[in-house]
């Protein structure tokens, strides 16, 4: 069952099905994300989320072992068009991962990386984009006297929040978040969680996580999937008070995993 936000949409997934070596992943799935939201996708293991997430910026084109039928369009262009730059589509669609990942270099230079590769060269535009950066994700306070410090010497929940910082350095339209707080304290994962809820202002955010009190607390809307298809698709409120389908009712208060 599925309730389309009435606001505009970011991504808009039509007929999506996706195969690993012709195992099915995704089913016919349709889906409108909405622009400036958080957008929360659960489910149990196995149930496609991560896969989903996943072909919002193509990672699945590393994978020839992957056939896709369907379309994903964002902002209204079909992100599979043989004219579509993959490299441009993923600095728009900024992908976090479970674990995270800061390159072996100074907490300046991850911020730095990317772009320095978009061409960024003079020292003072690079300082502001850093600052910029690390402040937007809420880390630039707890390591403003350390920068050219190692990125390894911070913290789990730190190096997570420095690899969002990097990823929001580029300027994207999107971040995908895959369980971007399951392997922190629960101290860190306040602060993931806080930043996720500011920076809808200035970008849609899709979050994957199996914690459904943290897509109660942090999300606008969530999608339901359960084997690779979308069961229930609504504003997060009414999805966790009122679910319109039992299968939805019975996941969400724990009777089936």
């Amino acid at each position: 069952m599925v309730d389309f936000p009435s606001t505009s949409s970011c991504f808009d997934i039509e007929a999506l099905s996706l195969a690993y070596e012709g195992k099915p992943a995704l089913r016919d799935l349709t889906l409108r994300v909405p622009r400036h939201r958080v957008t929360a996708f659960i489910g149990p293991s196995g149930c496609g989320k991560s896969t989903l997430l996943r072909g919002l910026n193509r990672l699945h084109d590393l994978n020839d072992q992957v056939t896709r039928s369907g379309r994903i369009r964002l902002e209204g262009q079909d992100i599979h068009a043989r004219d579509v730059d993959v490299a441009e589509l993923r600095r728009r669609v900024g992908m976090v991962f479970q674990t995270p990942n800061p390159f072996p270099m100074s907490i300046y230079e991850n911020v730095a990386y990317g772009v320095r590769l978009q061409g960024v060269k003079r020292k003072r535009e690079l300082d502001e984009i850093v600052e910029w950066a690390l402040q937007s994700a809420a880390l630039w306070e707890e390591v403003k006297a350390d920068l050219h410090a190692s990125a390894w010497t911070l913290s789990g929940g730190q190096q997570q929040r420095l690899v969002i910082a990097r990823t929001l350095a580029v300027r994207p339209d999107v971040l995908l978040l895959d369980e971007p707080a399951s392997a922190l304290d629960p101290i860190s994962t306040l602060k993931i969680e806080e930043l996720i809820r500011g920076l809808k202002s200035q970008l849609t955010l899709i979050l994957v996580t199996h914690n459904m009190q943290q897509a109660a607390r942090v999300s606008d809307y969530t999608a339901f999937l359960h084997a690779g298809e979308l069961v229930e698709y609504a504003p997060t409120d009414t999805l966790f008070t009122n679910p319109r389908l039992r299968r939805t009712e019975d996941y969400i208060t724990g009777r089936v995993g």
